[in-house]
């Protein structure tokens, strides 16, 4: 497999943007007119060797001011740090947005790879350039529980109308869980409720277009967990 010029520029194109002008050749998802390469699909741009194209995004999340999102750090420098948020790109994460106060290439000593973090997109501008912060209400960097993944556009019925599917989930499995934008999810509660929160939203997320959802949803928890009814509706994060 080829591998690809790793110092491409990782930039989101519309269909018609020029990809290039200085006579490179075009390659996937791209056209040549008057003398330079455009974009044929919306996707990220990519370089490799002589030619440039497009990989699509096929659904993939893009970020927008105010999306509360859940981001794993994937590089460290020593200012700020790279988190992957799901977009096609890494969000950077400056020390002035973070709740330390952290020394210039101290970085490391307070999010390491790997780590969780609650963040909130500040902006992100016509280059799709993004900011991201941590300075926040309830943002933070999270631990133990652990993450479920599914497609952002599915998040909405996983939070339900007015928020009452995800207060449903949290009240009968007796878990925390906070829902990122980006269709990350963090669940932490004893292993057995935790397991069915976790079906549970995989199933909202397959069955996000039928009818009656909510009481599917309660019909399965009460199925696995016979005394989730009796939990009160005490509020939660």
């Amino acid at each position: 497999m080829e591998r690809r010029n790793a110092r491409q520029t990782r930039e989101i194109v519309v269909p018609g943007d020029v990809l290039d002008g200085t006579g490179m050749k075009p390659g996937e998802n791209a056209y040549l007119s008057d003398g330079k390469v455009r974009a044929s699909v919306m996707g990220v741009r990519n370089v490799f060797q002589n030619t440039v194209g497009v990989i699509p995004l096929k659904g993939c999340y893009m970020p927008t001011s105010g999306d509360t999102v859940i981001g794993v750090i994937v590089d460290i420098g020593p200012s700020n740090w790279l988190v992957d948020i799901g977009a096609p790109y890494p969000a950077p994460l400056h020390v002035n947005e973070v709740p330390w106060k952290v020394e210039f290439g101290d970085t490391s000593r307070y999010l390491g790879m790997g780590n969780v973090v609650l963040l909130k997109v500040l902006s992100v501008d016509e280059s799709k350039k993004i900011q991201v912060t941590m300075k926040d209400s309830g943002l933070r960097k999270i631990e133990g529980g652990r993450l479920v993944k599914i497609s952002h556009s599915k998040v909405s019925r996983v939070i339900g109308k007015s928020g009452s599917m995800i207060s449903m989930l949290k009240n009968m499995t007796d878990c925390r869980i906070t829902v990122g934008q980006n269709g990350m999810i963090w669940i932490d509660g004893d292993d057995e409720n935790a397991d069915v929160a976790v079906q549970a939203i995989k199933m909202i997320e397959e069955k996000a277009q039928s009818g009656n959802l909510t009481d599917k949803v309660k019909e399965f928890i009460e199925s696995k967990l016979p005394q989730s009814e009796e939990y009160d509706d005490e509020g939660d994060e």
